[in-house]
């Protein structure tokens, strides 16, 4: 599975409706679940950014879906990193000229 690192940053819709974050929290949760992907970290931070999750989708395109879908809803802003172990870091070097 394809591993990503989602920053995000409360919208002024997010913020005012804050209340109600830990259950939109567990629906998006519920939702990559739904699509073959997982959250494997999830953190509330301090700082530049409101969130920082980790998670795991099939491809880019349930990735991307996903995302959107975040975006759509409006509470949050996104800004994705495709993540790559270090393992999977060391095969794609070794396939440098």
């Amino acid at each position: 599975m394809a591993t990503y690192i989602i920053l995000m940053k409360f919208t002024d819709q997010g913020i005012k409706a804050i209340r109600n974050a830990p259950l939109r929290i567990e629906a998006a949760v519920k939702g990559l679940e739904a699509m073959g992907g997982k959250v494997t970290g999830f953190y509330a931070t301090m700082g530049e950014y409101d969130y920082v999750a980790i998670g795991e989708a099939p491809n880019d395109t349930v990735g991307m879906t996903f995302l959107l879908g975040l975006g759509l809803a409006g509470n949050v802003r996104t800004t994705t990193l495709k993540a790559f172990t270090r393992e999977e870091f060391a095969e794609i070097v070794k396939k440098l000229p």
